[in-house]
């Protein structure tokens, strides 16, 4: 590997280092605010649907923070073993104005809009690797 190309994985590792530990601290600062909000004994139905609205918002931001945990460890993993930076599905280079804009991405534009037509159209699922 390139000393230059070197400094570029090191400023993503950082970059992805640091959203990931944001990512973790806004799980468990959501996780103390549930705590903190939630009723022992809600006193009406009103309380209890508004309660049940609560734990169904906190569970998707859940979800989607775990998924994007998942895609930065992933990421890592990548640049781990200097495939970081290259698209799977047509082994180009992803541009670095879009690694700058999303540093866990794994496609490039084009190949990322084509797999989401794909999922849309309930061709697949999710993108499974060959």
């Amino acid at each position: 590997m390139k000393n230059g190309q070197k400094l570029k994985t090191a400023h993503y590792r950082k970059m992805l280092e640091s959203k990931a530990e944001e990512v973790r601290h806004s799980l468990s600062a959501q996780k103390a605010a549930q705590v903190v909000s939630r009723l022992d004994v809600p006193s009406d139905e009103g309380d209890l649907s508004q309660q049940h609205h609560e734990e169904w918002i906190f569970l998707n931001r859940n979800t989607i923070d775990m998924k994007l945990l998942r895609e930065i460890s992933d990421a890592l993993h990548r640049i781990d073993h200097d495939t970081y930076g290259i698209c799977p599905e047509c082994e180009e280079a992803i541009s670095t104005k879009r690694l700058d804009a999303v540093p866990w991405a794994r496609f490039c534009v084009t190949c990322q809009e084509m797999i989401a037509n794909r999922i849309a159209d309930g061709e697949i699922m999710e993108y499974e690797e060959a």
